[in-house]
C-alpha cells in the first residue's frame, strides 16, 4: 500500500491534485498536466520569465512543452487498475474555509497564508517556502480570508507602514504622498507598542478578577453566617417560647415568621449583590478572551485594525468597598426571648414590640455595610 501511494503522488498534478492528464515534463524535471502548467505560464506571460510551480526554478525563454510518452502510458495503466489520486473530500476548501489560490479546478484548504506574496496555499503548492531559500524569509500566518486588505488601494502595494496622525496602515508610496510629513513607523514596531498596552489592558482585568473574586467569596460566606445565625435564632427562641406555649404560642409563631422573613431579605440582598459580580466577571473573562484572541493574531493589520474597538476597557460598575465585618444576627432577639421568658405574661405586651424592632434592626445595621455597592 506504501508503494502504491507513492506511485500515485509521482503521477499527480501537483496544480490540480488529480492524476496526470497529457503529462509533461519541464526542464527542471516536474511533470503537470498540459492544460494546468499553460495555464499557469500564460499568468506570467506579462513578466516574461516562466516558473515551476514547485521549485520557483525560472526559464527564459517558455519552453516548448512535449507530451512525456512513457508517463502517459504510466498513467493509463494505473486508470485501468481503478487507482485514484483524489484526496479525501476534507480536504478540499468548503464554505467556511479558506482556499488555497494556486490550485485550479476544486481548490484545496489553505493551511498557510503568505504576507509577502499575499496568497494562501495548501499542503502541496506550500512546500516551496519551506524548501526555496528565498521563500523561507517570508511571513506565514493562519490561513486568511483578509489578505487584500493588506493591500494599498491607492497604490496597489503592501502596507507595511502605520501612521499614527491617521491611526491607519498606509504603503511606503502613501508615506511619501498622500501623508508625507505625518508621523510615521513600520507596521510592526507599532504592533509592538500596542500589544505591550494591551498586556497592560489584561493585566488590568486580571486584577479586577482577582479582586471581585474575593469580594465573591466574602459574599458567599456573608450568606452562611446569616444563615447560621438566622437557624440559631430560631432554634433559640422555639426552646424558649416552648416553656411558655400555653401563654405565648402565637408570639413565638409571629417571631418565627418575622425572622424568615428578615433572614430572607438579608439572603436576597447578598445574592443580588453576588449575581452583579458574577456578571461583571463573566463580563471580564469574555474581554479578555477577546484581547487574547486579538494578542495572538499574526496579521499586523488585522491587529490594528481590531485594536481600536478590543482595547478600550469599560468602567467597572463595582467599587470594590465590601468589608464585612461579623454581625451575630439575630442573638439580640434570643436575649429579648429569654427576658420575655422570665417576665411571663404581664411583661409580654410591652416588650412583643422591642422584640419586632430588634429584628428589624439587624437587617437594617447589615444593609449599611453595602451601601456603597
Amino acid at each position: 500500500m506504501a508503494q502504491r501511494g507513492v506511485q500515485l503522488e509521482s503521477i499527480s498534478c501537483s496544480i490540480c491534485l488529480d492524476l496526470l492528464k497529457d503529462p509533461v515534463t519541464i526542464p527542471c524535471g516536474h511533470s503537470y498536466c498540459m492544460n494546468c502548467i499553460k495555464d499557469h505560464w500564460d499568468g506570467e506571460d506579462q513578466r516574461r520569465i516562466h516558473s515551476c510551480p514547485q521549485c520557483r526554478k525560472e526559464f527564459i525563454p517558455r519552453p516548448v512543452l512535449q507530451k512525456n510518452i512513457m508517463l502517459a502510458e504510466l498513467v493509463e495503466d494505473l486508470k485501468k487498475t481503478g487507482l485514484q489520486a483524489a484526496p479525501a473530500d476534507h480536504c478540499y476548501a468548503g464554505p467556511e474555509d479558506v482556499a488555497c489560490d494556486v490550485c485550479t479546478g476544486r481548490k484545496m484548504k489553505a493551511v498557510r497564508s503568505c504576507l509577502v506574496c499575499l496568497i494562501s496555499y495548501c499542503e502541496n503548492h506550500l512546500q516551496p517556502h519551506y524548501d526555496a531559500p528565498p521563500l523561507k524569509k517570508h511571513k506565514l500566518v493562519d490561513p486568511s480570508k483578509n489578505l487584500q486588505e493588506n493591500i494599498c488601494s491607492l497604490h496597489d502595494e503592501v502596507m507595511k507602514i502605520f501612521c499614527r496622525t491617521d491611526q491607519q496602515c498606509i504603503c511606503y508610496l502613501c508615506s511619501m504622498d498622500e501623508h508625507k510629513g505625518h508621523e510615521t513607523v513600520p507596521a510592526a514596531a507599532e504592533r509592538t507598542e500596542k500589544q505591550k498596552k494591551l498586556q497592560v489592558s489584561r493585566e488590568q482585568i486580571l486584577q479586577r478578577i482577582q479582586d471581585q473574586e474575593k469580594d465573591l467569596k466574602l459574599l458567599q460566606q456573608e450568606v452562611e453566617v446569616i444563615n447560621v445565625y438566622a437557624d440559631k435564632a430560631v432554634e433559640d427562641g422555639e426552646k424558649i417560647f416552648t416553656e411558655l406555649i400555653h401563654l405565648i404560642q402565637k408570639r413565638s409563631s409571629d417571631v418565627k415568621q418575622q425572622i424568615r422573613s428578615q433572614q430572607e431579605t438579608e439572603v436576597s440582598r447578598v445574592k443580588e449583590l453576588q449575581e452583579k459580580l458574577e456578571q461583571e466577571i463573566t463580563e471580564l473573562k469574555r474581554k479578555d478572551a477577546e484581547l487574547e484572541q486579538l494578542s495572538n493574531t499574526e496579521d499586523h493589520n488585522q491587529f490594528l485594525h481590531n485594536y481600536p474597538s478590543l482595547s478600550a476597557l469599560s468602567e467597572s460598575t463595582h467599587s470594590s468597598s465590601i468589608n464585612i465585618r461579623p454581625l451575630r444576627y439575630f442573638e439580640d432577639v434570643t436575649a429579648a426571648v429569654s427576658e420575655l421568658r422570665d417576665k411571663l405574661q404581664d411583661i409580654l405586651r410591652d416588650t412583643w414590640t422591642n422584640i419586632s424592632l430588634t429584628i428589624t434592626e439587624t437587617g437594617k445595621r447589615s444593609a449599611t455595610l453595602h451601601s456603597a455597592l
